[in-house]
């Protein structure tokens, strides 16, 4: 077992467990500090470099296109990090402040979950992973410091390490071969392996070290798997309805607008945690009034998180308005990608009791409602 690198900061830490290190089954990652800048592993960058990625930024990663939608590939996701909870009210803070139930996750079951305001609003949602008695956060890397301060906020004398692992633990995607796939597995299974692999339906979302991403990779690209970019994980996210927030989204819609109550990611028994109320009042005296919903549109430019959304078959949307409050016909854009001229887009927008929409964007381009492949 390894020693912790950073006992200064940990002074009351017990050496070699999990109050100072987290060990994701045989591999010690240190505990770095608090304050830790989200930035991606060089060593992990540079292998990716060598693999012919054009690491535009830290959060998008490119490859060479390639045609051949029948084989396997991989992706390195750095626009996704992870957030580590350690040591021994970790569940307990957790349960207190996500609407997932920590109760229901094991080491070889996942969860979606949400982290909400007072309000019921969510700041982020994110996929949540215990191993041992660690569970790690994978969320967008834009909101990671504010999920962590928000969390911190309630840490208190509570034996709880919040640790951005950014620059430990690399996020990866696999889009297997169909004879790895097998139907009958739940959605955000795991596979407690080195890499954790969690199922996402056809695809699985791994996270490693980035030594045993590095091994991994170069093992699948010797058996034909196609490095792909991560703009095309982005693409199957929001065609697989995966709700991912951006600070353009933060706050802006409580978990049911984002059908996490579809996707197992809201307990309405678990208990008292921040926004139940709001969250729970809108279960139990009528569903949610708005959802979110798979739209695909013709349009040259890309709608950015936040973009407003008028709905033709409603009066008086013809025209924005200043606030989403006040915007009541409208919807609004949640994700948006694009692939061969054609751009999906995930979309909150309120649930019509005739099933009629005639949505479009500000530009006039107009929006056709697509099938999610779970039911709202």
């Amino acid at each position: 077992m390894g020693r912790c690198m950073d006992q200064a900061l940990h002074a009351n830490a017990r050496p070699g467990t999990a109050d100072c290190c987290l060990c994701l089954k045989g591999d010690i990652i240190p505990a770095h500090s608090r304050t830790v800048t989200i930035i991606m592993n060089p060593i992990w960058k540079n292998f990716l470099r060598s693999e012919q990625a054009d690491v535009e930024t830290d959060a998008q990663i490119s490859f060479p296109a390639n045609a051949d939608g029948h084989k396997p590939r991989i992706y390195a996701l750095a626009h996704l990090a992870v957030l580590t909870i350690s040591g021994n009210d970790a569940a307990n803070l957790l349960q207190g402040q996500i609407s997932c139930n920590i109760r229901d996750l094991s080491e070889t079951q996942s969860s979606l979950g949400a982290l909400c305001n007072p309000k019921g609003r969510a700041i982020a949602t994110f996929l949540l992973i215990k191993t041992d008695d660690i569970f790690l956060m994978v969320l967008p890397v834009e909101l990671l410091a504010t999920v962590k301060k928000r969390l911190g906020m309630y840490i208190l004398r509570s034996d709880v390490l919040l640790t951005d692992s950014s620059d430990s633990l690399c996020v990866l995607g696999w889009k297997p071969p169909s004879a790895q796939l097998s139907d009958d597995e739940a959605l955000f299974s795991t596979l407690p392996q080195v890499p954790l692999s969690i199922n996402l339906g056809q695809r699985r979302l791994l996270v490693a070290r980035p030594e045993t991403a590095i091994a991994w990779w170069t093992e699948q690209t010797r058996h034909g798997c196609l490095a792909t970019s991560s703009a095309q994980w982005r693409y199957l996210d929001i065609i697989a309805g995966l709700p991912w927030l951006t600070t353009a989204t933060s706050e802006a819609f409580i978990p049911q607008m984002l059908n996490l109550d579809k996707l197992g990611g809201i307990s309405f028994t678990k208990g008292c945690y921040t926004g139940q109320e709001i969250i729970a009042r809108t279960h139990y005296l009528g569903k949610a009034k708005r959802a979110m919903f798979l739209a695909e549109c013709q349009t040259p430019e890309m709608p950015a998180p936040n973009t407003v959304i008028f709905d033709d078959s409603l009066p008086d949307s013809s025209q924005p308005a200043e606030t989403p409050e006040q915007d009541q016909a409208a919807g609004r854009v949640l994700l948006a990608a694009q692939q061969d001229g054609i751009c999906k887009m995930l979309i909150v927008i309120p649930i019509s009791e005739t099933g009629t929409y005639q949505l479009k964007l500000a530009d006039q381009h107009k929006l056709a409602l697509l099938a999610l492949p779970y039911s709202i």
